[in-house]
């Protein structure tokens, strides 16, 4: 018996009247809040204009949550294709199932028609927002936990998570491996892993984002093998397992060949935003020099003031000289 264990919701969603709170939904919003604030930070230490990455994000974020299903269904098309099941499901996003690849690649997709729109580099924007994202799975692994889904396998460690029956769907109650949790932490680690390895090397040209992925897929080659739930294998491995794998090497060789072509970081990441700082600065000195201008004209008539104070001391100091001089003629002529 486990008198130790993480107890799962009952359910996972809450009503507020006729308005539902899905417990899945509420999981990825808060990331996707969390990655925009997070990533909007780091754009604007880096030169870019505050709300850029949120304006990218609106193109980057529908597509990626498009991608994400496009690949949970293609990969588990059984779920929704076939005897005795329902395709209407495919649709259902609230009730699970956003694979991380696909979510990936479709919202580079989105955030490079964001990025061309803008005129900014995609490489940076993907630097900037490379934690974001990782602390945005973070939150979203816990959308597992409201739905009771994609566990590990059984065990009684203290931290053990307690499942309930569901014959509906072939669930079997006991305790089992927190994936959604080691996952979660594993995502945070990643990404202080990023901001600290930002600031010492000053990562550039997507080299952070690169990074992201590298360390994510390590740590979700081994939480993928703890899992439990039905996945296709290929030679005994299942297949987000090989996904990761040739995910790690992708982002490693880009690493590694994007250090020898292009060293260092971005001198400029927004154009606009340069522009907007040379404007400002210029009508820092334009104003600068008006209040110049204005001081001079103001000294202007106390130096003349001053001239003609000056004049007219002199006019009377010559005066009495020449009377002197007239008065002294007549004596000399006697």
């Amino acid at each position: 018996m486990n008198l130790a264990y993480i107890p799962s919701p009952s359910t996972g969603v809450v009503h507020l009247g006729p308005i539902p709170l899905r417990g899945y939904a509420f999981c990825i919003i808060i990331g996707v809040f969390v990655a925009v604030w997070l990533g909007n930070r780091r754009w604007v230490a880096r030169g870019g204009r505050v709300g850029t990455v949120a304006d990218i994000a609106v193109w980057a974020v529908p597509f990626g949550l498009v991608g994400g299903r496009l690949y949970h269904v293609i990969t588990d098309y059984e779920l929704y294709f076939g005897e005795g099941r329902n395709w209407v499901d495919a649709f259902k996003i609230w009730e699970g199932g956003l694979g991380i690849w696909g979510a990936v690649a479709l919202g580079a997709v989105g955030a490079w028609i964001g990025c061309r729109r803008r005129g900014i580099p995609l490489p940076a924007w993907a630097d900037a927002v490379a934690p974001g994202v990782a602390i945005a799975q973070a939150c979203g692994r816990w959308g597992n936990w409201f739905n009771q889904e994609l566990y590990g396998k059984p065990t009684t460690l203290p931290w053990a998570l307690k499942i309930d029956a569901d014959p509906a769907i072939g669930r079997v109650a006991g305790t089992y491996h927190p994936t959604f949790l080691y996952e979660s932490l594993w995502c945070l680690g990643v990404a202080a892993l990023v901001i600290w390895a930002d600031r010492r090397f000053k990562l550039g040209h997507g080299r952070a984002f690169a990074l992201y992925v590298a360390a994510y897929t390590v740590g979700r080659f081994w939480t993928e093998y703890l899992r439990v739930d039905t996945a296709h294998h290929i030679l005994g491995m299942r297949l987000n397992d090989w996904t990761s794998i040739v995910v790690f090497l992708a982002a490693v060789a880009y690493f590694v060949i994007s250090q020898k072509r292009v060293p260092g970081r971005e001198t400029v990441v927004e154009p606009a935003a340069l522009a907007e700082s040379a404007g400002a600065a210029g009508d820092s000195a334009a104003e600068a020099g008006a209040a110049g201008d204005s001081t001079a004209e103001a000294d202007a008539p106390r130096a003349g003031a001053s001239h003609e104070s000056a004049a007219e001391a002199a006019d009377g100091e010559d005066a009495p000289r020449k009377d002197d001089t007239a008065g002294s003629e007549p004596s000399k002529n006697a």
